[in-house]
């Protein structure tokens, strides 16, 4: 379609197009999206190549003192002047080796199985009484397994390190340049390398508290971690894919398949609505205020912001109890009507989810005000000057000048709240606890999204730690593609001076 025809087209066939356009295109931006992908773990494996052939050229290179530098860290460096340093490398080799000998490789030779010796009851030495005799503890082998790895990985980094610290003071002493002392290399992470300086701290407490619990967690969705074993009483072993199996095929678990597919398909309908209707909702409320001849604009502002002033649980809690059959709610419609109203708003599904998302308007609609009122008060208003000259209309203006420059604008924030959405856990649990509950389901209620029925299978009485790793692993997949491949598709990213 010629841009002239698309002018001329309204907004809904224009929406119409837009639509079928995106579908259109959808296969090839994610061949697209997946061939960068590709591209990305290309050059990082031919960055690992290269990184093995260099550090084969510095052995092949460096003299001898340099190849024992290869087995016994810090040599080179001791060697030609830089002690310090050299006896930093070479206690990190002995911490290192000691860490394994009295710690690591018992867990490390029992990460395969996740331990054998199951806990037992025997006879105490009176002969009347039993004493439990506790064998492997799975989740200890698991956790103290992967802290053994990451702490291999960070040695192998020091280990590379140390080959090319030992190769460039070997270089530099063959080229006569200076050798830097150890407190001259201190500077330099005050001066040309101070970011390194100030990233250390943040970096390692994000692998501690992060990545760590992180790795850990992913690989519980690999395990047969439930109620039937929990350690130390009992062993988890590996089960590979079988957690994933049990969600999405019909005939190893009917019921949690069942269960998945079904909440699946509610959060994404949740997410939608709760996204879109705060965003639509919310702008035309900024649109009214900000209206000129409207008086008392900052106290309309101040009324919407006091919703979020109050806590959510707060306000999502007590929108619970006025909802009840015998509610505030029911009760003042039985004072209108004269009659006795009982409209059970959280007892049937549809209701139910209806409700959710009404509760969610009125509470989210004071986010998008905020953020869009700030946004409409820096369009030119020269636009909407131009636009009134050439007879433009105040819904054609909104079209071709508002809609566009909010979209430009907000759509990083219409995705983050997509996904903030998907994974919004207070406004369901707290609103119905994911009721009305059903035996249809696998611990699950019909108003659940995914992450309050990981909720569930995690503090419930089943605790299926490893179901509710292997839904956490799905969520993750699926918001990360989704965000990448909308950002990546929309104009904010495509044509950034757009608006400036």
């Amino acid at each position: 379609m010629r841009y002239i025809d698309y002018m001329q087209l309204n907004p809904f066939q224009r929406f119409g197009y837009n639509f079928a356009n995106f579908f259109k295109k959808l296969p090839s931006n994610l061949a697209r999206f997946f061939k960068a992908v590709g591209k990305a773990i290309v050059a990082f494996f031919v960055g690992i190549g290269k990184g093995f052939a260099n550090y084969g050229k510095r052995f092949v290179k460096g003299d001898v003192f340099v190849k024992l530098s290869y087995l016994i860290f810090g040599v080179s460096n001791m060697v030609r002047g830089q002690i310090i340093k050299g006896l930093l490398f070479l206690i990190s080799e002995a911490a290192y080796i000691c860490f394994m000998l009295f710690f690591g490789i018992n867990y490390i030779s029992k990460f395969g199985t996740l331990g054998t010796v199951e806990t037992t009851e025997q006879l105490s030495a009176d002969g009347f009484t039993y004493e439990k005799v506790y064998g492997d503890n799975s989740m200890l082998i698991l956790l103290y397994g992967v802290l053994v790895i990451v702490v291999t990985v960070i040695m192998f980094a020091i280990y590379i390190a140390n080959t090319k610290s030992a190769y460039k003071v070997y270089e530099d002493k063959k080229e006569g340049r200076k050798i830097l002392g150890f407190k001259d290399e201190m500077y330099q992470f005050l001066d040309e390398k101070f970011h390194i300086t100030l990233m250390t701290i943040p970096c390692l407490l994000i692998g501690c508290f992060t990545i760590l619990p992180l790795v850990f967690m992913i690989l519980i969705a690999f395990t047969n971690y439930d109620n039937a074993h929990q350690p130390p009483g009992n062993l988890f072993t590996w089960v590979g894919l079988q957690n994933f199996g049990d969600l999405v095929s019909i005939t190893n678990g009917a019921t949690k398949a069942k269960t998945f597919v079904n909440l699946a398909q509610w959060t994404i309908i949740w997410a939608i609505f709760a996204t879109f209707s705060n965003y639509i909702a919310g702008m035309i409320v900024a649109l009214m205020i900000n209206k000129k001849g409207i008086k008392l604009k900052a106290l309309w502002r101040t009324l919407f912001v006091v919703v979020i002033a109050v806590p959510q649980f707060v306000s999502l809690l007590l929108m619970s109890q006025m909802l009840q059959e015998n509610g505030a709610i029911n009760q003042f419609l039985s004072l209108i009507t004269g009659q006795n109203v009982g409209y059970k708003f959280l007892n049937s599904p549809l209701s139910a989810k209806i409700t959710v998302i009404i509760v969610n308007i009125w509470i989210g609609i004071p986010y998008t005000i905020l953020i869009t009122s700030g946004i409409l008060m820096n369009i030119p208003a020269d636009l909407y000057e131009s636009a009134t000259i050439d007879g433009a209309g105040p819904v054609k203006s909104f079209m071709k000048i508002t809609l566009p420059y909010m979209l430009f604008v907000t759509t990083p924030y219409l995705i983050t709240s997509f996904i903030g959405n998907i994974n919004n856990f207070n406004v369901i649990y707290l609103l119905t606890n994911g009721g009305p509950t059903t035996e249809e389901f696998y611990n699950a209620g019909h108003t659940d999204i995914l992450v309050t029925w990981l909720f569930k299978l995690t503090m419930g009485q089943t605790h299926d730690y490893n179901l509710a790793a292997a839904i956490g692993i799905l969520v993750f997949i699926v918001c990360a593609t989704l965000s990448l491949i909308t950002f990546n598709l929309t104009k904010s990213a495509k044509d950034e001076e757009a608006f400036s």
